[in-house]
């Protein structure tokens, strides 16, 4: 076998994630927002729900519930919507995975704050830790629950510093962490923080939020609370961070947790360079490389190179084809000696011999495209 290979098992449902001790979780709830549509994510998302696509193994969800659990909360709420139902078909009550899962289902889009205001009829405790469900993200929980407990904080924003803030919008704070204002994207933004999408919600400032309409939490609902004097709260760090809403990052985000730069206690064996599940088929003349799945079987031929990409289950890829920072949906095939760069591929297509499909290219399920048919180069 190729040393940069590594054959890892795939935990199924039924798999226990381990234990930690809970003692200062106790009383806190987790919220989880998997509601999106995850339209930035299409073709992919057109049949699953963007948290319950595989991610280096398994759904990108069971990563941040093993992170979860990891931190010591029990149970979780999951604030669904489209595709509700897949959640539960995979994770049930989630007794198999140590936690005890609910599912509150919106009507209809309410927004990040009105998502969140929609589940609080199914906490328990005084306090709420909430997750936006795209993030792939390394923060301490223990860490950022007990900063806002010595901030006596009615709301803590988890913000990351980034190179280049001037794509998001920013958030500054004193220097006691406390939150002075929510700075819409400019072209000079007053810090490098960043709201990286988790936050710990004391439940009674959660239930301020209206119910029953869409409520955006960035335009509304904090500023609201700034503006009425509540004590937010800035807990800032440089973990790990990633929004795995587009093809790109979602394929960096599943090469980091297969090689171990992204946290995760759900990664179906140890880190390596690669991930190949069970009944999968790799020639022994492929080359597997920077973090890259394949799936359950899945086929690789010879002479092909997977690199930094993610096969879904029954891919097929060709003799000598290349695939690099990609996507294989379900069943796809792509023929011998294509390369896909930057590329999303639907579940069922057909890419034909020597095809070049590059730049951010998507294709649509069960599409076919003949041998040559898509070409860049002007070979034959």
């Amino acid at each position: 076998m190729d040393r940069r290979r590594r054959v890892s098992t795939l935990p199924r449902k039924g798999t226990r994630m381990p234990e930690s001790d809970a003692s200062s979780m106790a009383d806190v709830d987790a919220v989880v927002l998997v509601g999106g549509l995850g339209t930035r994510l299409r073709p992919l998302t057109l049949s699953a729900a963007k948290q319950m696509l595989p991610t280096a193994g398994v759904p990108f969800l069971a990563h941040l519930l093993s992170r979860i659990r990891a931190a010591g909360l029990r149970h979780v709420v999951l604030g669904t919507s489209y595709k509700a139902e897949t959640f539960s078909e995979y994770f049930g009550d989630g007794s198999d995975f140590g936690l005890d899962l609910e599912y509150v289902v919106e009507p209809v889009p309410l927004g990040t704050g009105g998502g969140i205001r929609n589940v609080a009829g199914r906490l328990r405790g005084s306090t709420a830790m909430v997750f936006n469900g795209d993030i792939l993200s390394g923060v301490d929980l223990r860490s950022l629950l007990a900063s806002h407990r010595r901030a006596a904080a009615q709301l803590t924003l988890h913000l990351v510093r980034v190179p280049d803030p001037s794509r998001f919008g920013s958030v500054p704070t004193d220097a006691d962490g406390r939150v002075l204002d929510f700075v819409e994207k400019s072209d000079d933004p007053p810090t490098d923080q960043i709201n990286a999408g988790c936050y710990v919600f004391e439940r009674s400032t959660l239930e301020s939020i209206p119910a029953g309409r869409v409520v955006s939490v960035e335009r509304e609902t904090f500023p609201g609370l700034l503006a009425a004097g509540a004590r937010v709260h800035g807990y800032v760090d440089s973990s790990y961070w990633l929004d795995v809403g587009t093809p790109s990052a979602f394929v960096r985000g599943s090469a980091d947790l297969v090689q171990g730069l992204a946290p995760s206690d759900a990664l179906p064996g140890r880190p390596g360079v690669a991930l190949v599940l069970p009944g999968a088929t790799v020639h022994d003349g492929a080359v597997l490389e920077a973090g890259s799945t394949v799936g359950a079987g899945a086929m690789v031929a010879e002479r092909a190179r997977v690199e930094a990409s993610v096969l879904f289950d029954g891919a097929v890829v060709g003799r000598g084809a290349e695939i690099v920072r990609s996507v294989v949906g379900t069943g796809a095939v792509v023929g011998d000696g294509s390369v896909l760069r930057d590329a999303v591929i639907g579940d069922g297509a057909r890419i034909g011999a020597r095809c070049e499909l590059t730049g951010g290219i998507r294709v649509w399920p069960n599409v076919q495209i003949p041998d040559g048919g898509v070409r860049f180069s002007t070979d034959a």
